[in-house]
């Protein structure tokens, strides 16, 4: 899966499951303000993740991710270590 896909494959199931339109997901925007994440959210995230990726997500990860580009670099470096 190449950089692209991934990000594709992050922006649909964060569409579905945290119910926002694919609009407002902007690299730069607010990862948490932007999806109104709460802590079972994140718990929410990380199965996503983890279920669609195949890596384990520890909960310290999410410290130093902020924006949506965050998370995608964080999501491409653990998958393409898989």
């Amino acid at each position: 899966m190449n950089r692209d896909e991934i990000i594709e494959k992050i922006n649909g199931f964060l569409v579905d499951e945290f119910e926002v339109e694919p609009e407002v997901i902007e690299p730069e925007a607010n990862l948490k303000e932007t999806l109104d994440l709460d802590s079972l959210d994140y718990v929410d995230l990380v199965v996503e993740i983890e279920s669609n990726f195949g890596f384990k997500v520890n909960p310290e990860d999410f410290v130093g991710i902020n924006t949506f580009q965050d998370f995608y670099e964080y999501v491409i470096q653990k998958a393409e270590a898989v």
